[in-house]
């Protein structure tokens, strides 16, 4: 069985493309961004209204989902099945930094920097409703502000990203035959009709819009934090113009990349991300409050766990259906925020994790990268909040008003050689967020296509995602805002592509181990 059944040829240069899938997706996003442009107020409120419905009645789901995701993958590491050795290759395409750098550069692109910077100082400053008032403990207010940006950024967010899926999506692909596209997910609980018939092309086509959503989101959301750094250190003018010089200079470096595949650009970038977000990190760590990073992290990693449960399920006042208030603009967005990616997320780490164990491929997503994760939050947010505490308003009083790019650059410009400290933070940045949209061009590109898409094709994509991002941003501060809540409204289809992991990534284990 082919994923290519419907395909046909759709412009010069751009190969064999599933056109009916193209269509869709494509349509669906000109759709969005001349709403943008005609009537940014309806849109607006279009988008409110789904964004509550969804937090309101998914919300409760989603956390189940990805507990569940999670610790079913630790279950999945100790039986036998979890030796078995996916791909159908005797040894690894890639060796492990190759294959660790990809992947560590996927959920950190849309956070690395600006969120890793931006949340911890935020649930400082209003401590998490679970918590209550801990205003008298300055100590107790940091450990609870790290442990809820390492629940968002953790063990459950980087398990939604192909710990159970990338197990299925190995099986069927290398093993049977199926494409290595979203519909192939389905295909426990559908079988042919999900591969051949409109409930794949609908769950294709869902997982494709919510991560172009999800991608368009940070570029959008670079270039107007670019623009802010540039005119903060050099005082290029914060214009629309900038703005767009940013984000075109991005799209130009991460569609090479993508064009480049994943033997060379990915991996190349990849690989030049983590070297520099390591020596950022050690920089920082030696230079900056290490006292208080080392103690912070501790600190975060003990009340998270302690608190892990009561954490990940928390419901507050909403209850089972009611109102998610906090909960809705914090946990439930980026729970639909990394759902949108899980499925073409798992299709890379697919591509890229031949020759791997499901145990290693489980202990690497769902464990190793959460704690390095967080431990670059604490580097970063914890000497935020460090700081904060030595000296009140170094950083609340330029954050204030929710400021991200100025809560960065006022704890780098804080430390030791601040402005060059602030300076390679953006290009981390640039490069973060390339790293994510020339692997999801990539995926996009190889889900309606093959597994070798067409340059042309994986060109389109990332150049489609750059205008979008461009249209959003010239709509006003408020059209990528809006694209941040439709992530959510996206990920309510795509949640629902993921159920059957929940078993059936159990079941193929199982049945490895009896061989």
């Amino acid at each position: 069985m082919s994923d290519t059944t419907l395909a046909g040829t759709i412009g010069a240069g751009l190969g064999k493309v599933n056109k009916p899938l193209f269509a869709i997706t494509g349509g669906f996003i000109l759709l969005f961004c001349a709403y943008a442009l005609i009537d940014l107020e309806g849109l607006s409120a279009l988008v409110d209204t789904g964004f509550g419905w969804s937090a309101r009645y998914f919300g409760l789901y989603w956390q189940i989902l990805l507990l569940g995701t999670f610790l079913i993958g630790l279950v999945l590491c100790v039986l036998p099945g979890g030796r078995a050795v996916l791909g159908n290759l005797a040894s690894p395409e890639f060796s492990n930094f190759q294959w660790g750098s990809m992947i560590m550069c996927t959920l950190l692109a849309g956070g690395g920097v600006f969120w890793a910077a931006g949340e911890p100082i935020a649930h400082y400053l209003w401590t998490p409703p679970l918590f209550g008032d801990l205003t008298a403990d300055p100590n107790a207010r940091a450990n609870a502000a790290l442990a809820q940006a390492y629940l968002h950024w953790g063990f459950l967010a980087w398990a939604i990203l192909g710990a159970l899926t990338t197990v299925m999506l190995m099986h069927y692909h290398y093993d049977k035959g199926l494409p290595l596209a979203p519909r192939t997910l389905l295909y426990p609980v559908f079988k042919d009709r999900a591969i051949n018939g409109p409930i794949g092309l609908i769950a294709d086509a869902s997982c494709i819009i919510a991560v172009v959503a999800g991608t368009v989101g940070p570029i959008g959301f670079l270039g107007l934090q670019m623009s802010y750094g540039l005119n903060a250190l050099f005082g290029i003018p914060d214009t629309l113009a900038t703005q767009s010089v940013m984000i075109l200079g991005l799209a130009a470096l991460y569609t090479v990349s993508a064009i480049s595949g994943l033997n060379r650009g990915i991996q190349l970038l990849s690989k030049i991300n983590v070297i520099l977000a390591f020596a950022l990190m050690a920089f920082m760590l030696v230079f900056g409050p290490t006292a208080a990073i080392l103690s912070g992290f501790f600190g975060g990693m003990s009340t998270y766990l302690s608190n892990f449960f009561d954490m990940a399920l928390y419901r507050g006042e909403a209850g089972v259906f009611g109102d998610p208030g906090w909960l809705g603009w914090w946990t439930v967005f980026f729970w639909g925020w990394f759902l949108g990616y899980g499925p073409l997320m798992a299709i890379f780490i697919a591509k890229i994790s031949r020759g791997r164990s499901i145990r290693s491929i489980i202990l690497l997503l769902a464990v190793i990268a959460p704690i390095i994760t967080n431990f670059w939050f604490t580097i970063i947010g914890g000497s935020g909040i460090a700081l904060e505490q030595a000296t009140p308003g170094i950083i609340s009083a330029p954050f204030e008003g929710f400021n991200l790019p100025a809560g960065l650059l006022a704890i780098t410009q804080a430390l030791p050689m601040g402005f060059i400290l602030s300076l390679l933070f953006l290009v981390l940045t640039m490069i973060f967020v390339a790293t994510t949209s020339d692997s999801m061009s990539f995926v996009i590109a190889a889900s309606m296509s093959d597994e070798n898409p067409s340059a042309a094709l994986r060109a389109f994509w990332g150049l489609a995602m750059a205008v979008m991002a461009l249209i959003l941003i010239s709509s006003g501060g408020g059209g990528v805002g809006k694209l941040q809540s439709f992530i959510v409204i996206t990920a309510v289809p795509v949640s629902l592509v993921l159920l059957p992991s929940l078993w059936d990534a159990l079941r193929i284990t199982l049945m490895l181990g009896r061989k």
